[in-house]
């Protein structure tokens, strides 16, 4: 069971992370340790060549991840982003991306999560991610 709601995670990022609404980033599910994560297609993310941009993906990931591992160990705010690896498999088309996050380890003082990222409409995968995030002491 999810540690956070969807209206708790809404209400946090609205006070602290105002940039994700900037991106139009929609949490659609919460699970435990799992998050879904829709970024709407906009024309303002597109760079030279008519693609989404790349730093619209990894920040789509990146948040994805942090909601996912928000759900396991509550409202950390202060849990960081200390590693980020991404791979662009296939160009995205002109949809929505979904983001479906998880977190494959929870320890003590670092988690790693992975996130697929498709675009609405195919199967095809756009990205694949892994991160490794530091928790506070003492949170989990």
């Amino acid at each position: 069971m999810s540690r956070i709601s969807i209206a708790q995670m809404d209400a946090l990022i609205e006070e602290q992370f105002p940039f994700a609404r900037e991106f139009g980033f929609a949490l659609e599910s919460l699970g435990d340790g799992a998050v879904v994560v829709r970024a709407p297609y906009k024309s303002a993310f597109l760079r030279p060549g008519g693609t989404i941009a790349g730093p619209v993906i990894m920040g789509l990931a990146d948040y994805a991840i942090y909601v996912a591992l928000l759900t396991r160990i509550g409202m950390v705010e202060l849990a960081v982003t200390t590693s980020f690896n991404i791979n662009f498999l296939s160009r995205p088309g002109e949809a929505d991306l979904i983001a479906n996050a998880s977190i494959i380890k929870l320890g003590k003082r670092l988690a790693v999560g992975e996130v697929e990222l498709i675009s609405v409409g195919t199967d095809n995968l756009v990205a694949h991610v892994t991160a490794t995030y530091s928790i506070p002491p003492g949170a989990v």
